[in-house]
């Protein structure tokens, strides 16, 4: 590897991490630590082709990640002879201080302490993660490179609400964006094959997976999407409801009397193609769907409806596209969804190649279709790694 970055997503009780190089964007070794907290903690790392996992108890980040070294003395280079240029880390929202990766220090901690107003379920576990590398890898830059930052050269159109003005000034309250290293990463890759530069072409991205986004990228720059404030807005989702009228909360509050804290749960837990069928998968969803179950036939076509009604806002925000790229689980592996997704949208210059799409691509529309539809597989930890090396290069 030319410049190896280990890249670390710590979740609430969850660690994932790749060995990746900031170069070539390629993972060697990659991992999931699992039920951290718990009675018994889950560690899965894969190297050369090869997994292993082991069973113990993780009390916290801290044995985590100290179990994660010890791994990697086990199985794979060593971190402490993998000639590391950086710890890079996936920090979810970065508000409007930070729009760009940056090397943390203490003054970077407590702001990234600070949003967690913004991302009360996100940061504070990214934040651990940071707090717990530093000490473990106390020579090494820690770089945090976050989810908002791609979305931030929205337009004030696309990104201010219609709210008090307080609201705005003194609460942050705007669209800030999710999922940026994914829209990156797939915005430019759907450009190398379209044989273009990023800043030739218009790209719609679709990332679906049990979080959910649809963004416009207008030459090589993000001008829209989906989710807001929060990851919350915009599609359906796993476990989140998407687009609602916000008086719904008021109204359950009153006919329940349930907490704000309890209804923000519901919605974001409870909700989406969970509430609809029972199930997040949308493989077992699908599978109820063609078996004839009306309640996952309807959910598919909601999920499907809202996804078709953003991608059709974007042509227009963009005033034309040249390609619409699927990506994440659902995104790469169901050709379900995408076909019901752009169903209506040949008006708009969508022509799906059915064989294609059955066949997962990566070009999915047809030779004459105005608009070329790709599959393209998702790479965060690559790009994060990649704007960690830029970064430290600079």
């Amino acid at each position: 590897m030319s410049a190896p970055v280990l890249v670390i997503n710590s979740g609430s009780s969850s660690i994932k991490y790749q060995l990746v190089d900031g170069e070539t964007l390629e993972a060697s070794t990659s991992g999931v630590i699992e039920r951290i907290g718990q009675s018994e903690s889950i560690l899965t790392h894969k190297h050369a082709g090869e997994k292993h996992q082991t069973t113990t108890r993780l009390a916290d980040h801290a044995a985590g990640l100290e179990a994660m070294v010890a791994v990697f003395e086990e199985h794979g280079t060593p971190l402490s002879g993998a000639g590391l240029i950086a710890v890079a880390h996936r920090v979810v929202h970065g508000g409007e201080r930070f729009v760009q990766p940056v090397v943390v220090d203490d003054e970077v901690e407590q702001a990234i302490e600070e949003l967690a107003a913004l991302a009360p379920l996100h940061n504070p576990a990214n934040l651990e993660g940071i707090q717990v590398a530093r000490k473990l890898f106390p020579k090494l830059p820690q770089v945090a490179v976050f989810d908002t930052a791609f979305h931030a050269t929205m337009p004030e159109r696309a990104h201010l609400y219609a709210v008090p003005r307080a609201w705005r000034e003194e609460h942050g309250v705007r669209r800030y964006g999710f999922h940026g290293t994914s829209h990156a990463y797939v915005s430019r890759k759907a450009a190398e094959l379209l044989g273009k530069s990023p800043k030739e072409v218009n790209v719609i991205v679709a990332h679906l997976g049990n979080g959910a986004s649809v963004s416009a990228v207008e030459r090589g720059r993000s001008i829209d999407t989906s989710m807001g404030l929060t990851p919350l807005e915009g599609l359906v989702m796993g476990t989140r409801s998407g687009d609602i009228d916000p008086a719904i909360v008021f109204h359950m509050h009153r006919r329940t009397g349930a907490s704000f804290a309890d209804l923000d749960a519901a919605l974001n837990k409870e909700s989406g193609m969970l509430a609809l069928t029972g199930q997040i998968d949308m493989r077992v969803v699908e599978a109820a769907a063609r078996s004839g179950d009306r309640s996952a036939q309807i959910a598919l076509e909601i999920y499907c409806y809202r996804i078709r009604k953003y991608i059709g806002s974007y042509i227009a925000a963009l005033g034309g596209a040249d390609a619409i790229a699927f990506t994440a689980g659902v995104g790469e592996n169901s050709p379900e969804v995408r076909a019901g997704a752009l169903g209506s949208l040949v008006a708009l210059g969508v022509h799906l190649d059915e064989a294609a799409n059955a066949a997962g691509g990566p070009v999915i529309s047809t030779p004459q279709s105005p608009i070329t539809v790709m599959v393209i597989p998702t790479n965060e930890e690559g790009e994060i790694a990649s704007q960690t090396a830029a970064l430290l290069r600079s």
